[in-house]
């Protein structure tokens, strides 16, 4: 197994980890902690590409897990999130919607002996989730010191997953479109 896919799953393996600090409300600093394993994790997927282009790795392998790879972390997040009232139900819904069912059109293209990689939009819906993600645990480890702040910071919090959802319906309408034989197959 190459470096890139070594990530991959290390980034797979990180999860759980930060679900744990982010639902340990007896840790001190568990955001600060949620958010550096988060930020950790979220990095792993911008290396992991960057080595697989520079050294020609790119593989079947990193090229299905490595979205999957993205969709196991932030959907894990925004459910921590939606459980600690800090994303709207319906918005993190949408977005796992769009997950499972580009999820499923990427295995039907694998049964078809295609592979779907990762287009601009997707990773615009990837980057945009991430950075309201890292903003929200960044809030409220800053809420922790100016509790004054937290409800605003919130409520920031709430317009990036919102953002975040936007650009995640929008890049799955198309990658529907673009992909509807692959459906139709």
């Amino acid at each position: 197994m190459n470096l890139p896919n070594k990530l991959t799953i290390l980034r797979i393996i990180m999860v759980p980890f930060f679900v744990f600090f982010m639902l340990a409300e007896f840790v001190p600093h568990r955001y600060l902690f949620a958010l550096i394993l988060f930020c950790a994790a979220s990095y792993t997927d911008h290396l992991d590409g960057k080595i697989a282009r520079r050294d020609n790795l790119i593989t079947n392998f990193g090229k299905l897990m490595d979205p999957l790879a993205d969709k196991i972390l932030v959907v894990s997040a925004l459910i921590c999130m939606v459980r600690l009232d800090l994303a709207s139900t319906v918005c993190v819904l949408l977005i796992m919607v769009r997950e499972f069912a580009i999820t499923s059109i990427r295995l039907l293209a694998v049964e078809q002996g295609r592979v779907i990689a990762a287009n601009n939009w997707g990773k615009l819906k990837t980057v945009s989730q991430m950075v309201a993600i890292i903003a929200i645990l960044l809030m409220q480890y800053i809420g922790t010191f100016v509790p004054a702040a937290l409800p605003g910071m919130t409520l920031a919090g709430q317009v990036l997953i919102v953002i975040a959802t936007f650009f995640t319906v929008v890049s799955g309408v198309i990658y529907i479109k673009d992909n509807r034989d692959v459906i139709k197959g």
